[in-house]
């Protein structure tokens, strides 16, 4: 028996599935390449020449300040994107199949821009928070916080929005891709970019607050920014990422409140 005749538009949604792909690895794989060059620049530069890194207090600059953000935005792509991948390349998918049907379709980079200009927008405000705790002088020069009051109640208030009805309402959405774009479809280019912000308003009421931990760990402390994207994406993805959240945000509660103990029974010696 002759074989069936190629499926034409399943062809071409595959090759753009794979172009998409390769895509939000390359940014992914940039970003980190990016990530790991600075750590090894400030490792080994005089570390006063770094935004959060000098040994004696000094005022940061506009510029500082300005490289502090774009250092958190280049974070934010490669820990978020492979998060984001399933929703994107689905995106691409029904992209496809709308334009081999008639329809208006409009570049998958679009909805990707979307998506990150509300991780933009947060790297801002997580720029103008790290400035703030270094004018407090409450940045180490590992830029970590040097309050344990302060990361003590990081952690606590990470593990308590874990357990918000705002946090589960966010990653529902986020673990149900199809769902979304059934949902919240727009089209044109217009179209597209909202949906992008739709979507990363979501990601960004389900996992902003876990990004603050990095002043706990220390910002450019690749090993926790590494194992918070992998919780990221595990959370996202796999088939028990809400009992991992759930388990998470317990232990996050145990360890603020430890931090807590041990500061207020050092404040009382």
């Amino acid at each position: 028996m002759a074989a069936p005749p190629a499926d034409p538009v399943a062809a071409l949604v595959r090759r753009d599935r794979a172009v998409i792909g390769s895509g939000i690895g390359a940014l992914v794989a940039g970003a980190w390449a990016y990530l790991l060059h600075l750590r090894g620049a400030m490792a080994g530069a005089d570390m006063a020449g770094m935004p959060g890194m000098a040994a004696v207090w000094t005022p940061w600059t506009a510029a500082e300040v300005l490289f502090t953000i774009a250092m958190w935005a280049v974070m934010m792509v490669g820990m978020m994107l492979p998060a984001a991948a399933p929703v994107i390349l689905l995106f691409a998918t029904v992209n496809r199949k709308r334009r081999e049907q008639g329809g208006l379709a409009v570049p998958t980079g679009i909805f990707i821009l979307g998506y990150l200009s509300v991780w933009g927008a947060f790297s801002i405000a997580a720029g103008l928070a790290q400035w703030g705790l270094h004018t407090a002088a409450l940045l180490s020069p590992a830029m970590t916080t040097t309050s344990p009051l302060v990361g003590g109640a990081l952690l606590v208030a990470a593990g308590l929005y874990q357990l918000t009805p705002l946090k589960e309402a966010c990653l529902a959405h986020c673990r149900s891709p199809l769902g979304f774009l059934m949902t919240e479809w727009r089209d044109g280019v217009a179209g597209a970019l909202r949906m992008g912000l739709r979507h990363g308003s979501y990601c960004l009421g389900c996992c902003w607050i876990l990004m603050t931990l990095l002043f706990v760990t220390g910002v450019m402390n690749l090993l926790w920014v590494a194992l918070i994207a992998l919780f990221v994406l595990f959370e996202k993805v796999a088939p028990g990422g809400r009992l991992i959240g759930r388990l998470a945000s317990w232990a996050l509660i145990v360890a603020g409140l430890v931090v807590l103990g041990r500061a207020t029974g050092m404040a009382g010696m």
